[in-house]
């Protein structure tokens, strides 16, 4: 037990690496409070794009989500980050990161929202515009705030997934929580920091996986 404790959860190589995992806690809320709205916004766009009435348009797009949902996000951050640079263009770690998620998350989100959009009956198409309301008021107004509130707890459950895959960001260096509990680990040749790391995610996620599970009880209700 006294070997377990000491090699998983030394305090004392805890308590060294805290200001190195706590800057890479840093960058991992920067991280998500850049890839969480680029995701949301971004899926909101593809929904609507994939819910055109022109073909021309509808397909393409379909064909691009359904690439960007079946590629691995991995591979995604390393083509972006490695494979540009080829091309002239080298965008930073976290530029990197942040058009890697954009693209897949983003169709992610997209998906979602086009179920919630159409969730949406006919009738209340028909009875926003018979008041009044042009097509893009009635979309705003009345059939997105709808779609949203059909498809919360669907938002809510992908926003974690997208938390806890910042993660990948570490294989491009970006000095984010993982890649600095790796970064301790590999100083003090002991795991505890990768432990903590892990504990910090956990504390971060379990209010979110608590308020996803009330959304859906109450969705059910």
């Amino acid at each position: 037990m006294d070997m377990f404790l000491s090699q998983f959860l030394n305090v004392e190589i805890i308590g060294q690496a805290l200001p190195l995992l706590l800057r890479g806690l840093g960058v991992t809320a920067q991280l998500c409070l850049a890839v969480v709205p680029l995701g949301l916004i971004g899926g909101l766009l593809i929904a609507l794009v994939c819910l055109s009435k022109h073909r021309a348009i509808r397909w393409p797009a379909f064909v691009l989500v359904d690439f960007f949902r079946a590629v691995p996000p991995l591979v995604l951050l390393i083509f972006i980050y490695a494979g540009l640079p080829f091309i002239g263009i080298r965008p930073s770690p976290f530029m990197a990161v942040c058009i890697a998620f954009l693209l897949n998350t983003g169709s992610y989100y997209g998906e979602i929202y086009r179920a919630g959009i159409d969730s949406i009956g006919k009738g209340q198409w028909e009875a926003a515009r018979s008041t009044g309301l042009t097509t893009t008021q009635t979309l705003v107004y009345v059939v997105i705030p709808q779609a949203v509130r059909n498809v919360l707890p669907d938002l809510v459950s992908n926003t974690v997934e997208v938390v806890k895959l910042t993660s990948i960001a570490s294989v491009v260096a970006l000095p984010e929580l993982l890649y600095s509990a790796d970064m301790a680990r590999s100083l003090t040749y002991n795991p505890s920091p990768i432990v903590a790391a892990a504990v910090i995610y956990l504390i971060l996620l379990w209010p979110c996986v608590r308020l996803l599970s009330r959304l859906e009880h109450r969705v059910a209700r």
